[in-house]
């Protein structure tokens, strides 16, 4: 395997069971993107599992597995079955070119490679993947904070719940909320409220360190984060250490005075099983939020 490049640049996986051929594609395409290579299929589909590429040229006639058993492997995995994948191939009838396309691969290049052909290819595949993933992270974000949204929040929440559930490790979660948002908003103005939630988002950001933490805008003045593998003691510590952070921020108001907001967290943590509920885990947390709220505001329960 090898990986020629900078993270910052797209990642492509080169499956070939012809040395000559590796050898010619990555000096085309080594320049402008990260190259990783493969000799036979099995070794594609670890490759593939392990360091998810943006793109896959995939040889179709190779010894064990050929490039049709390799593209039903991974569009079997939920890992890999979105990564696009060009075929690559000396069969240059119209047959097998059908056959590639229809079978879901994304584009055909045919041997003897043509330079221009391979970098034009690659390049409106690239253009079209980069294209969708600037469209679903703004999806994903929230307009106004800059922070993941719902949505982004509850794809993150199941991809994690999985994995506590494959791994038999905790998962926590807080719920919070800004307190007296309105009487803030009517004190303030409308456009320092939302100054106010912008500051909370950053507070927030700021104050997780750990790179699994997971922080989203729920809703209205409503935040959420999502804390891996992390026991109630953990969610606990870090839930005060928020509600400190937010507290002692101050906020700029426009006439130059200076104003700050509070926050009511509550926490719940959970090691799923199997038939567990994803909504219950969520309605405790809110729970014990309403139960901050209730008892005082400016501090943290649990479930």
């Amino acid at each position: 395997m090898e990986d020629s490049a900078a993270d910052t640049k797209n990642s492509i996986l080169i499956v070939d069971d012809e040395k000559s051929n590796l050898k010619y594609l990555n000096h085309i395409l080594s320049n402008d993107y990260s190259i990783f290579i493969a000799k036979d299929g099995r070794e594609a589909i670890e490759i593939a599992k392990a360091v998810l590429p943006d793109l896959i040229l995939l040889d179709i006639i190779m010894p064990g597995m050929d490039g049709y058993e390799v593209f039903s492997g991974l569009k079997s995995s939920e890992i890999t079955r979105e990564i696009p994948v060009i075929f690559i191939t000396g069969l240059g009838s119209n047959e097998e070119e059908e056959k590639g396309l229809a079978s879901g691969a994304v584009d055909y290049i045919t041997k003897p490679f043509s330079a221009e052909v391979v970098r034009r290819r690659v390049q409106n595949q690239i253009r079209i993947i980069n294209q969708i993933r600037a469209v679903e992270d703004l999806s994903m974000t929230d307009p106004l904070t800059g922070i993941a949204n719902r949505r982004s929040f509850d794809q993150q929440l199941n991809k994690e719940w999985r994995r506590a559930i494959r791994e038999k490790s905790s998962i926590g979660i807080l719920m919070m909320d800004v307190d007296r948002f309105k009487i803030y908003n009517d004190t303030y103005g409308h456009q320092q409220g939302d100054v106010a939630l912008r500051t909370v988002a950053k507070t927030l950001t700021k104050t997780l360190r750990r790179p699994a933490d997971f922080a989203a805008r729920w809703g209205g003045e409503e935040f959420a984060v999502l804390l891996p593998v992390t026991d109630i003691e953990g969610a606990l510590n870090i839930a005060e250490l928020i509600r400190k952070n937010i507290e002692a921020t101050i906020i700029l108001c426009a006439d130059g005075t200076q104003a700050n907001v509070t926050a009511s967290i509550g926490a719940n943590v959970q090691t799923p099983a199997q038939n567990d509920s994803m909504e219950e885990f969520i309605f405790n947390a809110d729970k014990a939020l309403y139960t901050a709220k209730e008892t005082g505001r400016n501090r943290v329960c649990k479930s």
